[in-house]
C-alpha cells in the first residue's frame, strides 16, 4: 500500500535494510531461551570469513567473504544479508500469526479485520476476474479532468488513490515548536527512483529509459488507451521537466534549506497560480501552519502545472493511478508492472511469493501492522529482551557523555547543550506503550482495494481529528515486527522495534563483545543521529536552532566534510560513487556509533582483559560482529538504485568503518600499506 501523503508521520532516521542472517522457523515461546549464542560458540558466524582476504585490505571480504563467494541470491531477492534474513523470520512468524487467527472462529473484531483482509488479498480468482475495474472511478474522474482546477482535485487525492502528484502535502511536527503539528509541503511525482535516471547522459540510465517508456505504453493500454507510444514518450518528457525542478537528495537533506514556515491564510500569496483550497479540500486538514520543504522545486511544479497540456497530466495520472495500484489488481497488471520495477529496474527475477506481498501490505504503520504486532510481541519478543536492551542504552548514554567531555575540538558552552540533549534521549524498545486502535475501520473478503482505501481514509481521519491538539509522543514509526531502528528528531527519541533485537544484532547469551559490536554500534548509531550533520540542528527539545558556538559548528563541519571526502572514494560500481554528503547522516551514526559502543564495552569490562573465544580477542569480537551485521549481497541494478536515490552507504562500506578507529588497527594488525589504512591524522573521530 503506497502510505497516505496526508498523515500522522515520524520524522525518522532509518538504519537501512540489509543483512545475512537465515531466519527460523521456529514458533516456539521466546521467553524459553536457548542456553548458548544462536551463531556460533559466542555469537558471530566464524564460517562467513575469508581468512585469506587482509583486514587491513578488505575488511567486509575477510569478515563475510566466504559466506559472499558461496552464497546464491534467491531469485525474488535483489539483495540478502542480516536484515533481509530477520524479516524472513518476522514474515513467517507473522503468517503463523494471521494462519492461526484464520483457522479460527472466535474472532475479536481486530483479528477479524486481519483474517477479512489476508483473505481479500490472497483471493486471486477474485481479483483477477475484476481486472482493472476496482480503479475504474479514479481513472473515470481522471478521463472528465477539463482544467488545471480539476487537475489540482485530483492531486490532492493522490494520498487516497494511489497515484502520483507533483506536490506532496502530510501532516509533521512543527519543527520550531514539536508539541504543534504542522502541513508539510514538497516536491514529488517521479517515476523513476530519483532525478539523475531523467537527467544523466549515459548508456545505462537511456537504457532504463527506453524501457520505462515502453513499460508505461503497456501498463495505459490497460486502461484502453491506444497510441500508447507516444503518449508514454511525453509521460517521460513530462517527468524530465519534473526532475529539472527538484532539489538534487544532499540539497533536500540540508535542514536550515527546508525550514520555510508560511501561515496557510499567506499561502495563495507567496505561492500563488495554484488553487491551495482546493488541494487540501480533498485531505480536509485545516492545519493554520505550514512549512514548504522546497521552496523554489514546490514553485516550480506549480509552473509546470499550468503550462503542461492537461492531456498529458491526465495520461501520467493514468498511469501512475494503474502502476500504484498494480500490486492489488489482476496478475497481468501486477507483472507487467513487475517487469520494469522489479527485474528491469532493480534485477530482481521472480516476484516475491504473494503470502509475503500479502504481509508486508499489512504491517506497515497505516494499514494492520499493530492489530499484527501486538500478537506478535506477545508470541516472540520476550520482556527480558526488553530490560537488557534498556540497560545497554543506559550503558551507551554513559559512554557518549564521557566521550562528549573528553572532545578537544568542542568547547564548554556546547558541551553543556550537547549534555542536555544527551540526557534528554527517550528511548522507546520493542513495543508502543499504548497501542493504535482500529474502532470504525471497514474491511471486506472481497474488495482489496476498497481495504486499502478504507485503511487510508481511516489514518486520515485520525490525523484530521488530532491535528489541532499536543502532537502524540505515544506514537510509534514503525511495527515492532519491523526490522529497523529510527532517530526522531522532533521528540529527541532513539526507537528499536522487538524484530530487530534477535541475533545477529542482540542475542542475551551471545559474548557481551558480540552484543556491543552490534546492536550497541546500532544504538550508538541512532544516538549519533542526534548529533549528526543534521540532527545536531535541533536541540534537547526538538527544536530547531542552533545550539553551537560558531567555532565549535566549524570544527564540527571540518570533521564531516573529512567523512564526506572519504566515503566520495567509494566506487560499488564503474563510474557510480558513493555520495559522501548525500549518505553524512548515516556515514556520521556508523562511525560515532562505533566509537560510543567501543567506549561502552571497554566499561563493562571493568579494567579486566576480555578472554580469548576460539583464538578471537575481544576486540576483534566487537568489529567483527558490527562488520558482520553489514554483509550482505546484491544485484547490481539493486546497488544503483541505493547510491542514486538512498542515503545510506552500501554495506560493503559501512563494514568498513572501523578503519576510523584505532583499536581496530591493533586489534587486526592493520599497517601502512594496507588498503583500508589510514594515517593516525586522516581517521575521523567525530563523537
Amino acid at each position: 500500500m503506497k502510505k497516505s501523503l496526508i498523515a500522522i508521520a515520524l520524522a525518522t532516521t532509518f538504519l537501512s535494510g540489509c543483512g545475512i542472517f537465515e531466519g527460523s522457523n521456529d514458533s516456539t515461546d521466546k521467553s524459553v531461551v536457548a542456553a548458548k549464542a544462536e551463531l556460533g560458540s559466542f555469537g558471530v558466524d566464524l564460517t562467513a570469513r575469508n581468512e585469506a582476504v587482509k583486514p587491513g585490505d578488505d575488511f567486509f571480504m575477510y569478515a563475510s567473504g566466504t559466506w559472499y563467494d558461496n552464497y546464491v541470491m534467491p531469485a525474488d531477492k535483489t539483495r540478502y544479508g542480516a536484515f533481509t534474513g530477520l524479516a524472513e523470520r518476522s514474515e513467517k512468524q507473522v503468517k503463523e500469526i494471521i494462519d492461526d487467527i484464520a483457522s479460527r472462529s472466535d474472532l475479536n473484531a481486530e483479528e477479524q479485520l486481519v483474517a477479512d483482509f489476508y483473505h481479500a488479498y490472497m483471493d486471486t480468482e477474485t481479483i483477477n476476474s475484476l481486472g482493472i475495474k476496482p480503479i475504474q472511478p479514479t481513472l473515470d474522474q481522471i478521463n472528465a479532468v477539463k482544467n488545471t482546477d480539476d487537475l489540482t482535485k485530483v492531486f490532492g487525492e493522490a494520498w487516497l488513490t494511489g497515484a502520483k502528484s507533483p506536490i506532496g502535502g502530510y501532516m509533521w511536527f512543527n519543527r520550531l515548536d514539536p508539541n504543534q503539528y504542522e502541513i508539510s509541503v514538497g516536491a514529488g511525482g517521479l517515476g523513476l527512483p530519483d532525478r539523475s535516471y531523467y537527467l544523466e547522459e549515459s548508456e545505462r540510465f537511456e537504457k532504463t529509459r527506453n524501457a520505462y517508456v515502453a513499460h508505461i505504453a503497456k501498463m495505459l493500454a490497460f486502461a484502453g488507451i491506444e497510441d500508447g507510444q507516444a503518449r508514454a514518450e511525453a509521460i517521460l518528457a513530462l517527468e524530465t521537466k519534473i526532475a529539472q525542478g527538484h532539489w538534487p537528495r544532499e540539497k533536500r537533506r540540508n535542514r536550515d534549506l527546508t525550514l520555510n514556515q508560511v501561515k496557510r491564510s499567506e499561502l495563495n500569496k507567496q505561492y500563488p497560480d495554484f488553487n491551495w483550497d482546493t488541494y487540501f479540500a480533498q485531505s480536509g486538514h485545516k492545519v493554520p501552519q505550514l512549512n514548504i520543504s522546497q521552496p523554489e522545486p514546490v514553485k516550480a511544479m506549480i509552473a509546470l502545472i499550468n503550462a503542461e497540456p492537461v492531456n498529458v497530466w491526465q495520461d501520467y495520472l493514468t498511469f501512475h493511478t494503474i502502476s500504484g495500484n498494480a500490486g492489488l489488481l489482476s496478475e497481468d497488471i501486477y507483472a507487467e508492472n513487475f517487469a520494469f520495477y522489479g527485474k528491469e529496474l532493480s534485477g530482481q527475477q521472480e516476484p516475491r511469493p504473494r503470502w509475503k506481498r500479502a504481509i508486508g501490505e499489512m504491517s506497515s504503520t497505516e494499514s494492520l501492522g499493530f492489530a499484527i504486532g501486538k500478537v506478535y510481541v506477545s508470541r516472540y519478543f520476550p520482556e527480558t529482551s526488553k530490560q537488557q536492551m534498556a540497560q545497554l542504552v543506559e550503558n551507551l548514554r554513559t559512554a557518549l557523555g564521557q566521550r562528549i567531555d573528553g572532545l578537544e575540538w568542542m568547547g564548554e558552552e556546547t558541551k553543556v547543550n550537547a549534555h542536555a540533549k544527551l540526557a534528554a534521549f527517550n528511548p522507546k524498545i520493542g513495543y508502543p506503550d499504548v497501542w493504535q486502535e482500529f474502532d470504525g475501520v471497514t474491511i471486506s473478503k472481497t474488495d482489496l482495494v476498497g481495504n486499502i482505501q478504507n485503511l487510508r481514509k481511516f489514518f486520515n481521519d485520525d490525523s484530521i481529528a488530532k491535528e489541532l491538539e499536543k502532537t502524540d509522543r505515544n506514537r510509534w514509526g514503525m511495527t515492532p515486527q519491523r526490522v529497523n531502528a529510527y532517530y526522531n528528531s522532533s521528540f529527541n527519541e532513539i526507537v528499536f522495534p522487538a524484530a530487530i533485537l534477535q541475533p545477529p544484532f542482540f542475542d542475551p547469551n551471545a559474548d557481551p563483545a558480540v552484543n556491543y559490536g552490534a546492536i550497541g554500534a546500532v544504538i550508538g548509531h541512532e544516538m549519533g543521529h542526534g548529533f549528526d550533520d543534521q540532527g545536531s540542528k535541533s536541540d534537547a527539545n526538538g527544536i530547531q536552532r542552533n545550539w553551537w558556538t560558531d567555532k565549535d559548528r566549524d570544527a564540527f563541519d571540518a570533521k564531516a566534510d573529512e567523512l564526506v571526502a572519504q566515503y566520495n572514494k567509494y566506487e560499488p560500481i564503474p563510474d557510480n560513487f558513493v555520495n559522501g554528503r548525500n549518505s553524512l547522516g548515516e556515514n556520521i551514526g556508523d562511525v560515532g556509533g562505533l566509537a560510543m559502543a567501543y567506549h561502552a564495552y571497554k566499561l563493562s569490562l571493568n579494567g579486566k582483559e576480555a578472554p580469548v573465544i576460539d583464538g578471537v580477542t575481544g576486540d576483534q569480537r566487537f568489529f567483527l560482529a558490527w562488520a558482520q551485521v553489514w554483509k550482505e549481497k546484491r544485484t547490481e541494478k539493486s546497488m544503483l538504485n541505493q547510491l542514486r536515490g538512498g542515503t545510506h552507504a552500501p554495506g560493503r562500506f559501512r563494514a568498513q568503518a572501523p578503519r576510523n578507529h584505532d583499536a581496530w588497527y591493533k586489534a587486526f594488525d592493520v599497517k601502512p600499506g594496507d588498503k583500508l589504512y589510514l594515517p593516525e591524522d586522516q581517521r575521523v573521530r567525530i563523537w
